[in-house]
């Protein structure tokens, strides 16, 4: 075994370990996910199969919510394209690194790209100065993974006590994107971007305003955007040498 191969698989299980934490915590979403999907009339294998291939927990609920809503497909596409465009931003941050990559690693990558497995790179990238593939995909597919077994496990649940809604999994979400955004806010920047976004969020969702993601988020960037022209941080300031 040569050298660089016993250190690929030493980032590669470093990664599968460093989204651990994260990994346990998407537990009760991925129950939740597989048991809606049998709410929602899927099949065990169908609904197995959105979570294999999908794997897009955000963009799956939404879906599910509107299959049962008898919602046409094009509502269907076009919302879930809108909760998943996101990833636009990831995928602009990542292409550099992507364009020296064989085609088949590009593809791999793009697939096991989530935000739990960005943020978990991030920090990685911040500690050491440098992107790892090994390190990438070993967070993503222990992420992938662990999600699918879960999404399996709430698919034996939703055959066996049907509705597990009310049990109050559907938190989840929402606290798992909360503890990966609050370590994130380091500057006043990111800290307007978080309260607007968040305040915008919650009126959209009591006055029902369409498209209620979309406005928040771009409403977050906008006013960090003026956040840090107006008020600069003082890394900002200093001029280059």
């Amino acid at each position: 075994m040569t050298t660089s191969t016993t250190t690929s698989r030493a980032l590669w299980l470093q990664g599968a370990i460093d989204i651990m934490p994260i990994s346990i915590a998407i537990i009760p979403w991925g129950l939740l996910a597989g048991s809606l999907a049998i709410e929602t009339g899927l099949s065990p294998l169908q609904a197995q199969c959105l979570s294999l291939l999908v794997f897009a927990g955000a963009a799956q609920l939404a879906a599910l919510n509107l299959i049962q809503l008898a919602s046409p497909v094009l509502a269907i596409l076009s919302s879930t394209f809108v909760i998943s465009s996101r990833h636009l931003l990831y995928s602009a941050l990542y292409r550099p690194v992507a364009l020296s990559l064989p085609r088949h690693r590009r593809y791999l990558m793009a697939f096991l790209l989530t935000d739990e497995m960005f943020a978990v790179i991030e920090n990685y990238r911040e500690k050491t100065g440098h992107f790892d593939y090994g390190y990438a995909i070993g967070a993503g597919f222990s992420f992938y993974l662990i999600w699918n077994i879960a999404s399996l496990a709430g698919i034996v649940l939703g055959l066996i006590i049907g509705d597990m809604t009310e049990l109050g999994f559907d938190f989840a979400v929402a606290a798992l994107f909360i503890a990966m955004v609050i370590p994130s806010i380091n500057n006043r920047p990111t800290l307007v971007a978080v309260i607007v976004s968040g305040v915008l969020m919650v009126l959209t969702q009591l006055y029902s305003v369409p498209n209620g993601l979309v406005l928040a988020a771009i409403g977050g960037m906008v006013c960090a955007f003026l956040t840090e022209r107006c008020w600069p941080t003082a890394a900002s300031k200093e001029s280059p040498s």
